[in-house]
């Protein structure tokens, strides 16, 4: 992989070996230089930047607009979603974006996720005590960490339970499509939009206690004035936004922060004697092997320069957080699991205005996770070599397909002692 001033824009740079094996990929990028030319997942042509500083600054520079609106006409070629799916947090800039967060980020302060801590443990364990009926050997994604958010982010909207079972389905369908059935994102999207709407009008007609409601009545609010409250496509967009990424992030979040600790038996070991801890391993996790690769895309409102490269107004920029996180310029290291690093600016969860609502949320559900896993199973390992596990890897994602694991029984514990 070459730096972009060398291979001139006419190049772009072929991104398949960072799916292949992206920390590698990552790293000879920013030796080769800090933004490069490269062909999206949409097939378009981007600029994609590698190194943390230029990423960090590039997250709160009001010149680069989350808003479509301002992509160069052809420049930008994304799921063709409906108004009300697309009007969310992820395509606004102030002061639209200022308006709708400040609506819902009450529902995500730390005080009120910690209230849920222990109904997610309760879940937790839940889920624990199923596994444990069923023998020594699990597929944790399956039977733990792929439940564990949905239950947490469809109680907390007030999602019944009949109707999660396809959510996941969908959600798969637009994070990893199938080139050869494009059809199937089609029908995800379609199927979800039909879903959204339904619940909003069964929520209007019977609120409940949850935050789906709370938005639907902020929304009908008729004391309230237009700049102070959310258009209906915006109702069903962020109710959208909050099912989705809430979910399939905390999925590969907690997916990923397990196999990095069973990867090291020592450093679980030590996790295990000393839980107070547990924050720390989650930062770490969320630097070393977080869930979402890239940034949100976003499109210069003027021609700018990132890294002394000079971009032009409305072409896409992708901010790599996955590269930015293992920079050894800001992380001496950084292919190290150390949980004891300096992990302050990590940028997992983003930084300026976008950064991400719901990380009070992401990180207490993640450590209830682990708390509960490690405390159940002194013995976990993996079941299989570490070379066979399957990956869910692309650009917008990457997380464990599966995750098969094995411990010692009680009565086997109880054996050996």
């Amino acid at each position: 992989m070459q730096n972009t001033a060398e291979t001139g824009p006419d190049a772009p740079i072929d991104v398949t070996p960072l799916l292949d094996d992206p920390h590698a990929g990552y790293a000879a990028l920013r030796e080769a230089g800090p933004v490069h030319r490269i062909t999206g997942a949409d097939g378009q042509p981007a600029w994609l930047v590698t190194r943390y500083a230029d990423v960090r600054s590039a997250l709160a520079d009001p010149r680069l607009s989350l808003d479509k609106r301002h992509a160069a006409p052809g420049g930008y070629r994304g799921f063709a979603l409906p108004p009300a799916l697309d009007a969310n947090l992820l395509n606004m800039d102030p002061p639209d974006h200022t308006r709708v967060r400040r609506l819902v980020a009450k529902a995500f302060t730390p005080r009120r996720v910690d209230a849920l801590r222990e109904p997610v443990r309760r879940v937790a364990d839940e889920l624990l005590d199923a596994m444990e009926e069923r023998g020594g050997t699990a597929d944790l994604i399956a039977d733990y960490t792929g439940q564990l958010p949905i239950i947490v982010i469809c109680d907390l909207l007030g999602v019944p339970q009949r109707d999660r079972r396809d959510f996941r389905a969908w959600t798969d369908a637009l994070i990893t499509p199938d080139p050869t059935k494009p059809q199937l994102v089609k029908e995800a999207i379609g199927a979800m939009l039909a879903f959204y709407t339904g619940l909003i009008a069964t929520k209007r007609a019977e609120p409940g206690d949850d935050l789906l409601s709370d938005l639907i009545a902020a929304r009908d609010d008729a004391t309230g004035t237009a700049g102070d409250r959310l258009t209906e496509d915006e109702l069903t967009s962020l109710a959208f936004l909050i099912l989705f990424a809430g979910y399939e992030n905390a999925v590969h979040l907690i997916g990923n922060a397990v196999l990095a600790l069973l990867e090291r038996p020592a450093r679980l070991d030590q996790l295990r004697r000393n839980p107070a801890e547990l924050p720390a391993a989650v930062e770490e996790a969320m630097r070393h092997s977080g869930p979402a690769p890239l940034a949100i895309r976003r499109f210069p409102m003027e021609d700018l320069e990132i890294g002394g490269v000079r971009i032009p107004a409305g072409e896409s920029v992708l901010l790599s957080i996955a590269s930015a996180n293992r920079d050894p310029d800001r992380f001496p290291d950084p292919d190290t699991f150390d949980p004891g690093r300096d992990l302050s600016g990590h940028l997992a969860l983003g930084h300026g205005i976008h950064y991400c609502l719901g990380a009070p949320l992401a990180r207490m559900e993640t450590e209830t996770a682990l708390g509960a896993l490690l405390g159940r199973f002194p013995g976990l390992r993996l079941a299989v070599p570490q070379g066979e596990l399957r990956r869910r890897r692309s650009l917008r994602a990457d997380g464990l397909i599966s995750l098969p694991v094995a411990w010692e029984s009680r009565n086997e514990q109880a054996f050996e002692a």
